[in-house]
């Protein structure tokens, strides 16, 4: 990975020009790369960052804790789903899991969020000193693997009331991974609609975070979210 970062000082002509500069390099390298891109998201780096690199930070850098996670949600600069694709992505920045300032299920939230975002996963933490909770969230296989869907499409919130919202991403065999997320200081029954995400009216459902097959529903799920918290499925038909 070689990653592009250009002081905020540079005045603006050369904020843009800098980048395809980098890329032409990296070409005549002759060597695989990926380019990251950071310019904190100045510049509106969706719009060009497709066409010269591979990622390119949209935000401010994150910090570990539940404040900043969403800020970075909320941000406008993260609500650019269409430039993101196969080789481009919009990148929200590192992953904070495992540094010990948030609570078991705001990682396990920002985890799955990023993961519908389809945003790069850098591992932020020291990986010589993991707790086994911490790895298996890391290394969850069924996560990473809606990240990674080949679709390379960026899911988006398509709900919200108040402090609950639903996120969804579609995935490449025609399933939708769907996140249930609750901001709120309570725990909070929340609920699908099948209908509302293009999901078939009997559905399988399968519980990604926790690894467990739901069954087959009918026209909607409802689950028990936790304060901070998320559930993370899978809607299949």
């Amino acid at each position: 990975m070689f990653y592009g970062k250009h002081d905020h000082t540079v005045d603006e002509k050369n904020r843009l020009t800098l980048p395809a500069k980098f890329r032409d390099a990296l070409a005549e390298s002759g060597r695989p790369m990926v380019f990251s891109i950071c310019n904190w998201g100045r510049n509106q780096p969706w719009r060009w960052g497709p066409a010269t690199g591979n990622l390119w930070r949209t935000t401010g850098d994150i910090k570990d804790n539940w404040a900043s996670v969403l800020n970075i949600l909320d941000s406008p600069s993260q609500q650019h789903a269409e430039a993101a694709g196969p080789g481009a992505w919009n990148d929200p920045d590192m992953l904070e899991v495992g540094n010990g300032g948030m609570k078991r299920d705001e990682y396990r939230t920002h985890m799955a969020l990023w993961a519908l975002l389809a945003a790069p996963l850098l591992a932020g933490n020291d990986l010589r000193n993991m707790s086994p909770e911490t790895k298996d969230l890391l290394l969850n296989s069924e996560v990473l693997a809606v990240d990674q869907d080949a679709k390379g499409a960026q899911g988006h919130r398509v709900w919200e009331e108040g402090p609950l919202e639903i996120w969804v991403k579609p995935l490449a065999d025609g399933s939708h991974a769907v996140g249930l997320f609750n901001r709120s200081e309570s725990a909070t029954k929340m609920t699908l609609d099948f209908k509302s995400i293009g999901a078939p009216a009997s559905a399988k459902l399968r519980d990604l975070l926790d690894h467990k097959d739901l069954g087959t529903v009918q026209n909607s799920y409802s689950a028990e979210v936790p304060t901070h918290g998320v559930v993370l499925v899978k809607v299949s038909k």
